[in-house]
């Protein structure tokens, strides 16, 4: 086990992961996460949800749409300084174009525009092409890989760590690499599961888990140390 990760001897990683997600699920019910009508937006969605948050994100993707430019042809032919323009409620919004750009250039480079020709790839392969497109990192990768794909690969947030160092699954200075390990190494294979399960953790995290925390009726006060 990763040094960062707690491995005290009276815990079994899988029991807890498993147990937490019993219990989140059980409170929250199922999220239907990721909102969207196409992967294609998902993948938008995910570039633009960094660093805001998801509401604004709606507002873009909302103009997106009324713009009639969703979709990778359109986004091609479409300026930058037009994007940004359109984008500008998703926040950073001139930093957000640059990388939806060179996402749609990655795609069309590779894959001649086509999401259906890119997720043929094996998951591995994918992953690596993808962090290297300028702008998206392991989450939005990972977030990219899992729910526009449909791929079994766990997304790591702040509010996944946030919950896991408060209740003493992992410690402080634990990296994305060794979280997202702990959950793929201890729980089956599954998109659907890591699907709901990242979910429920931004809802315990946005409801509960805030930076200042409010635990006085967190489902998560059943399960583990606080």
């Amino acid at each position: 086990m990763d040094p960062c990760v707690l491995s005290a001897h009276e815990r079994d990683p899988g029991a807890l992961l498993t147990a937490i997600h019993q219990v989140l699920n059980a409170f929250f019910g199922d999220l239907g996460w990721w909102p969207a009508d196409s992967p294609f937006e998902v993948i938008v969605g995910a570039i633009l949800t960094q660093n805001t948050a998801w509401r604004n994100v709606e507002r873009a993707i909302a103009v997106l749409k009324r713009e009639g430019v969703l979709s990778p042809e359109q986004l091609l032919a479409l300026s930058e300084d037009r994007l940004a323009d359109w984008i500008r409620p998703a926040g950073y919004y001139r930093v957000k174009a640059r990388r939806l750009k060179a996402f749609i250039r990655f795609l069309y480079e590779r894959y001649e525009g086509s999401l259906a020709e890119m997720f043929l790839e094996p998951t591995a392969c994918l992953r690596e092409r993808l962090l290297a497109v300028k702008g998206v990192g392991p989450e939005t990768a990972d977030s990219i890989l899992l729910y526009a794909g449909r791929r079994p690969v766990f997304v790591v947030d702040a509010y996944t760590k946030r919950i896991l160092v408060r209740h003493r699954i992992i410690g402080d200075h634990a990296e994305y690499e060794a979280i997202q390990r702990l959950f793929m190494s201890h729980l089956p294979e599954d998109a659907r599961l890591f699907n709901q399960y990242h979910a429920l953790l931004v809802q315990t995290g946005k409801t509960f888990c805030r930076p200042r925390a409010r635990c006085d009726g967190c489902p998560l006060k059943t399960i583990a140390p606080s």
